[in-house]
């Protein structure tokens, strides 16, 4: 006995899908063309969860970074630097709960955060320079610039 919703399947005749395979095919293929868009969107996600966020900027001479660190103290910031890498390392103190305090949310940061940025350019480590002032860390890179020699022909 034949079921009425199961397509039956002759040789050189289309097959007949069930309304359910026909949307099962509709989100596949919709999923499908839209891959490269959700890939995007769930790569700019994990990116913004990214802590601390920063801002890198170029001018012909250098690289700035600026970044916020709300509530760390100048002394609990680490900053690395290497030709082509720059890591900022900041730890935020946790707070002292009182005993009894019931927090309804509870969104700040305690820790310790790490954040790596590839840089664009080459940097001269050894001039590199950053300031904290107001809870923003500024990092100035002058980028790395080539020593030209003029060789003498003879």
């Amino acid at each position: 006995m034949a079921d009425k919703d199961v397509p039956v399947e002759t040789e050189g005749e289309e097959t007949k899908k069930t309304p359910a395979e026909s949307m099962l095919n509709d989100l596949v293929s919709t999923i499908k063309e839209k891959q490269e868009d959700i890939g995007k969107t769930l790569s700019d996600y994990t990116l913004s969860l990214q802590k601390p966020l920063a801002d890198v900027m170029e001018t012909d001479k250098s690289i700035v970074v600026v970044t916020d660190l709300p509530g760390v103290k100048k002394e609990d910031i680490e900053v690395d630097i290497s030709e082509d890498t720059l890591e900022i390392v900041a730890k935020f103190e946790d707070e002292i709960e009182e005993e009894g305090t019931n927090y309804i949310r509870k969104e700040r940061s305690y820790g310790e955060t790490r954040r790596t940025i590839a840089l664009p350019d080459k940097v001269d480590i050894k001039k590199a320079s950053a300031k904290f002032k107001d809870s923003v860390l500024t990092i100035e890179l002058p980028k790395f610039e080539e020593e030209k020699h003029k060789v003498d022909i003879t």
